[in-house]
């Protein structure tokens, strides 16, 4: 099972942004890393008028489509319960480290992105697996690591050295 570690915070803080700047970093480092995003309930990577849009109109559970630069599954949930972030990473390829975006909730290490201009509360006062804040300005946040938002580079050795050490 490869190690997993998770960013939350509300929407329009970064995550992406900062994920999308550690990805090279963590890579060129030799950590294979996927990478799995919440999504808001209406997303659709797919368009009205596509084959695999037609397929999945007229009922389809799984529309696999594949090309020699990438392949990707869609799956219906057709009134199945969401599964779960472990279900999730049951179905990724091997790895060394999946990178979550969002699952604020989940039971994972994660960094809180928090920006003070966003006005949002702070998430880790009520979460215990928030085990550092990557943040615009200087803050206390009782004992955890306070990382630079805007030095990727600093978060991703903060993210080996947790990795290697975990």
């Amino acid at each position: 099972m490869p190690k997993v570690f998770g960013f939350a915070g509300f929407s329009g803080v970064g995550k992406t942004t900062l994920i999308e700047q550690l990805l090279p970093i963590l890579i060129g480092e030799g950590v294979r890393v996927s990478v799995i995003k919440h999504a808001h309930h209406d997303f659709d990577i797919d368009r009205p008028g596509k084959d695999s849009y037609r397929h999945r109109e007229a009922g389809a559970y799984e529309v696999l489509i594949t090309a020699n630069k990438r392949w990707v599954l869609m799956h219906e949930l057709r009134n199945e319960e969401e599964p779960t972030l472990d279900e999730q990473l049951e179905k990724l390829s091997p790895c060394d480290l999946v990178i979550v975006e969002g699952f604020k909730r989940a039971d994972i290490p994660k960094i809180e992105i928090w920006r003070e201009a966003n006005g949002k509360p702070m998430l880790y006062p009520q979460d215990p697996n928030i085990i550092a804040v990557a943040c615009d300005n200087e803050i206390e946040c009782r004992g955890l690591p306070v990382l630079p938002l805007n030095d990727p580079a600093s978060i991703a050795k903060f993210i080996l050295k947790w990795f290697v050490n975990d």
